[in-house]
């Protein structure tokens, strides 16, 4: 375990944050990629001064804090694997995006990141690792460490690799945007494929239209 951040032995970030709530074997989650849908795409963020929330973020994370939904962060940060930047930009950028929601009284429960890329540098170089999106490790460990009903919960993304993600942890469903990279070409054709009996998909424009999934957790 890396002694400065919450990095587990597979090189993944798992930060789970104290904030109240109830967690058994059916609370849902709501799953949210970062850059491009709760935040504003930035290539290789590592300035925390460029974090700006997309329209109706908060609304929506504070709606799900409302309901009892823990909201759990999923990202990959190839960036980090690829020596653009390091643990500590992630950091200081996290902890802005806190601020920002706090500012609201919206907060997030967890987040996880994975660093690997297949053009990362050792040990960061394994491009199908488990924890990197359309894997499901990610999301997997965050329903071992808080006993999250996973056939309850959904995701939210602008790629169809986060949409993937969702289907191969079983979750109920996902959400794709057209914010960050939803609207390049092939992506939300790539999504529309990936809908099959018992995984549910919606595709709306942003973040901000997630209310509709909200009533579907139970």
């Amino acid at each position: 375990m890396n002694q400065t951040y919450p990095v587990d032995p597979q090189g993944c970030w798992q930060q789970i944050l104290n904030h109240p709530v109830v967690f058994n074997n059916q609370t849902p989650a709501l799953f949210i990629d970062r850059d491009g849908v709760l935040i504003e795409e930035r290539h290789y963020l590592k300035n925390p001064n460029e974090v700006k929330l997309l329209p109706g973020a908060a609304d929506l994370i504070k709606l799900a804090n409302l309901s009892n939904i823990a909201v759990i962060v999923v990202t990959n940060q190839g960036g980090i694997g690829r020596h653009y930047f390091g643990w500590s930009d992630f950091k200081a950028v996290q902890e802005r995006i806190y601020d920002d929601l706090a500012k609201t009284g919206a907060f997030v429960n967890a987040v996880y990141a994975c660093p690997h890329h297949g053009k990362g540098i050792a040990p960061y170089d394994q491009g199908d690792h488990m924890d990197r999106k359309p894997n499901p490790g990610m999301i997997l460990k965050a329903v071992d460490a808080l006993d999250i009903n996973i056939n309850q919960s959904w995701m939210i993304g602008d790629k169809a690799s986060d949409i993937s993600a969702a289907k191969n942890a079983n979750l109920k469903g996902a959400l794709h945007v057209l914010t960050g990279h939803g609207n390049d070409k092939g992506e939300r054709l790539g999504v529309k494929k990936l809908k099959s009996a018992g995984f549910e998909i919606q595709c709306k424009d942003s973040i901000k239209d997630g209310k509709s999934i909200i009533g579907l957790f139970s």
